[in-house]
């Protein structure tokens, strides 16, 4: 336990920070799975395109390191290009 006033004050930091931090990872890995688990390209595009802008934020604050947002971006870009694009309709 904390003995002193800042430390108990930065053990309730730490545990606001977590809390949030452990929200924001959540909703990554959601947005991750969403856009790998799409099949279709246009919605794959659009779904990597925001996992990759989130997975940038959070490398940018520190939150992830800088190589894992770039491994994850790096292996969403491999799934969409795996995709196959719709055959064009006749006219």
């Amino acid at each position: 336990m904390a003995q002193h006033k800042s430390a108990e004050k930065r053990a309730r930091q730490s545990d606001k920070r977590r809390a949030v931090n452990r929200g924001i990872k959540s909703e990554v890995k959601t947005l991750l799975k969403k856009a790998k688990t799409e099949t279709d390209k246009e919605k794959a595009s659009l779904a990597m395109k925001q996992a990759a802008s989130t997975l940038d934020k959070l490398a940018a604050k520190g939150i992830i390191h800088k190589n894992k947002a770039a491994n994850q971006k790096s292996k969403l870009a491999k799934h969409l290009n795996k995709l196959s694009t719709p055959p064009a309709q006749a006219a």
